[in-house]
C-alpha cells in the first residue's frame, strides 16, 4: 500500500473526514488542489451522497479523481468523455466485486453488520484508483 492510501484512512480516522473527503484529499495535490478546497468539494458526497446511502463516498471521490486526470480543459470538448466513463465503470465494477456493492447503505449493512467498513472502502477505492487510473 502506498502512503496516500494510508493517508486517506488516517484523514478519516484522525480528522473526521467523510470517505469522499478522505480519498479526494489524499490525492488532491496531484491536481493542484489544496486540501481545504478538496475537502469542501467532497463534503456533500459522504454517507452515500449527502447521507442518502447511495454511491459510497470513497467511490465518488475516485470518480472525481478520474475526471481530474482525464477531463478536457477546453469548454465543449467531449473527446475525453468515453475514456473517462469507461474508467469510471471499471472502477465501479472492481469496487463492487471486491467490497460487495457500491451503495453506502448496503456496505454499511442496512443497520446490521457492515459488509465493508468505511476504512476498508477507502482503502479499496484508493487501491483501485492507483491501480486502474495510474495515479
Amino acid at each position: 500500500m502506498t502512503d496516500r492510501i494510508e493517508k486517506a484512512v488516517e484523514l478519516r480516522n484522525t480528522k473526521g473526514y467523510n470517505c469522499a473527503q478522505a480519498v479526494l484529499c489524499a490525492y488532491a495535490d496531484l491536481y493542484g488542489l489544496d486540501e481545504k478546497t478538496a475537502r469542501k468539494i467532497a463534503e456533500g458526497f459522504g454517507s452515500g451522497m449527502g447521507g442518502m446511502g447511495e454511491t459510497c463516498g470513497a467511490v465518488t471521490a475516485a470518480f472525481m479523481l478520474i475526471g481530474l486526470k482525464n477531463g478536457s480543459e477546453l469548454p465543449g470538448d467531449k473527446s475525453s468523455r468515453p475514456a473517462t466513463y469507461k474508467q469510471i465503470r471499471e472502477i465501479a465494477d472492481a469496487f463492487k466485486e471486491k467490497a460487495g456493492s457500491v451503495l453506502c447503505r448496503e456496505l454499511k449493512g442496512n443497520g446490521g453488520r457492515p459488509v465493508c467498513s468505511c476504512p476498508d472502502c477507502i482503502r479499496t477505492a484508493a487501491e483501485l484508483i492507483e491501480k486502474n487510473a495510474g495515479l
